[in-house]
């Protein structure tokens, strides 16, 4: 084929989304004549969606300076813009933030009122957003949507409306917010940007959502990204995103194993491309699956390998700590990173993890602290998933404090909101606390039907480490069982765990304070614990409380 013919070939590769033939083709003419600016963008967009960064960057470079020697001042800037924000997705901050600087200047120099003044104001907005001035972003965003539409630029009007959605929803104005980032997508279903702008929308958007654990637009938005990343069968940047986010939407649904899979198909695919933020959370999501599913050698190993790629471990690797007894460093660690945690995303994601441990160690006080913020955040998002986190640890709670029939109400409230959701672990563990208050009000058959049902899904999950503490819990309640305590010496435990002095336990049993120390002490040589804090920790890890 002639160059001609071989420049034809790329451009129609390129149109129809075949990145590898696009490129070979594309440099393959490039060999033959000088490409037009046209064709070398085309150029150094394929070479970026196939992951080839260095080329796709001398690519870029090439075009602003031959565009500059031509006197082709915005398009200059426009490549300079695209190379610049490119160093910054991939965590090269300052060759970007210099590209982009460049690109503003030569648009200043020159007084040029073209779209790319639009562009170069993107990652001002992102500064501001990333600092909490979301009304600033805000603005920003839209100064540079209206310069897309005024110049008819579908790319820079889409990623202006996600700017704006972001900034509204980190302003609280959630759905407002959420709408714009669906009008964004409206743009990238039609087919109306290029393979760059929809690539930065799609992440944008699924990654929004997650924030504030919008899950029905998470998932069919991760759909769509499956679907198009699907279409294009050599594209590599945005692949290992969607590995990633399907990993979790699986996991959600209870399909670990094929979750597993996703996630070591995301950490082999975003373990090559330096800078990739979501590499560290792919092995996170390894980790935390392997945790879930009681494989703690291989949870640490993933843990730290996520470490090594600069992830947060919490809160994942405290509950590996729990599941393992190692119930002080548990609690030491968790209490630490709820302390440091100042934004609202942090403390949602470590709060469920914080209850629990504080449930865990008897600290119900702190517990409910904790369960009373998540229910704020939960009322204040209008999340489903949030709420049932918050509605689940409400029952818990209820439960520590020896309350079983109140405890009953928020446990099936969440239990349906489980059920919609299709979360099955969540769906198992609060079936668990719905049968101990059944329990605690004597009604042992719905208890023992309870059990059956959760230790069924935990089975088809593969939820080992749950399956072994629902089984200490189902033997708790039956004669004979291995700690030797009598069902009134379990309800003292329960009540000691709870933090409960000796004096308001024989209050609340209606008993003498003398009756109850004679029963502290039993339970104490039962156990074989030397403390009120020991047997605590007795209680949690064999399933009592």
């Amino acid at each position: 084929m002639n160059t001609a013919g071989t420049l034809h070939a790329g451009r129609a590769s390129f149109q129809r989304k075949a990145w590898a033939d696009a490129y070979a083709e594309l440099s393959g003419a490039a060999r033959g004549t000088s490409l037009a600016p046209d064709d070398l963008e085309r150029l150094a967009t394929a070479a970026y969606l196939l992951g080839k960064d260095v080329e796709s960057y001398d690519l870029w470079t090439r075009t602003h300076h031959d565009a500059l020697a031509a006197g082709d001042i915005a398009r200059s800037a426009r490549c300079a813009f695209w190379l610049g924000f490119g160093l910054l997705m991939s965590g090269e901050k300052a060759r970007g933030g210099a590209w982009i600087s460049r690109a503003r200047r030569l648009i200043e120099e020159e007084g040029l009122d073209c779209v790319e003044a639009g562009y170069v104001m993107i990652p001002d907005a992102l500064r501001s957003l990333g600092e909490g001035d979301h009304a600033g972003a805000h603005a920003t965003f839209h100064r540079a949507g209206e310069l897309g539409r005024r110049f008819g630029d579908p790319n820079l009007v889409a990623i202006s409306c996600l700017g704006q959605g972001q900034s509204l929803i980190g302003a609280g104005r959630i759905h407002e917010g959420a709408a714009l980032l669906d009008e964004a997508m409206v743009a990238v279903e039609a087919g109306e940007l290029s393979p760059l702008a929809a690539g930065i929308i799609y992440c944008g958007v699924i990654e929004t959502c997650q924030q504030i654990f919008d899950l029905r637009r998470a998932q069919e938005w991760t759909t769509a990204l499956t679907r198009w990343c699907e279409s294009q069968p050599d594209l590599v940047p945005y692949r290992g995103r969607c590995l990633v986010h399907r990993a979790e939407i699986m996991l959600l649904h209870g399909a670990w194993l094929d979750a597993m899979h996703e996630a070591k198909k995301a950490c082999h695919q975003l373990r090559h491309r330096p800078g990739e933020a979501a590499t560290g959370y792919a092995f996170y999501l390894c980790a935390e699956l392997h945790r879930l599913r009681g494989e703690r050698v291989e949870a640490e190993q993933a843990y730290e390998q996520a470490s090594r790629w600069g992830y947060t471990l919490q809160p994942g690797l405290a509950l590996l700590r729990l599941a393992q007894g190692q119930v002080e460093a548990a609690e030491v660690a968790i209490r630490r990173i709820v302390n440091e945690a100042s934004d609202q995303k942090t403390r949602t994601d470590v709060l469920p993890a914080y209850i629990d441990i504080m449930l865990a160690v008897g600290d119900v006080a702190a517990a409910r602290a904790g369960a009373d913020e998540l229910s704020r955040i939960a009322e204040m998002l209008d999340a489903p998933f949030l709420q049932a986190l918050a509605t689940s640890a409400q029952g818990a709670i209820l439960l520590a404090e020896c309350e079983p029939l109140a405890a009953l109400g928020p446990l099936r409230q969440a239990c349906k909101t489980w059920e919609a959701l299709d979360a099955q672990y969540e769906l198992a563990r609060v079936r668990i606390l719905i049968g101990l208050a059944c329990r605690q009000l004597g009604d042992e058959d719905t208890a023992r039907m309870e059990f059956d049902t959760a230790h069924w899904c935990l089975q088809q999950l593969g939820a080992s480490s749950e399956l072994s503490r629902l089984d200490a819990l189902a033997s708790a309640g039956t004669p004979g069982n291995r700690h030797g305590l009598t069902p009134r010496e379990v309800q003292v435990l329960r009540l000691i765990a709870a933090g409960k002095t000796n004096k308001a336990i024989a209050i609340k049993l209606f008993v003498s304070e003398r009756t109850i120390d004679r029963h502290v002490s039993n339970i104490l040589a039962k156990l074989n614990v030397p403390s009120r804090a020991a047997a605590t920790a007795y209680a949690c890890h064999h399933g009592l409380l």
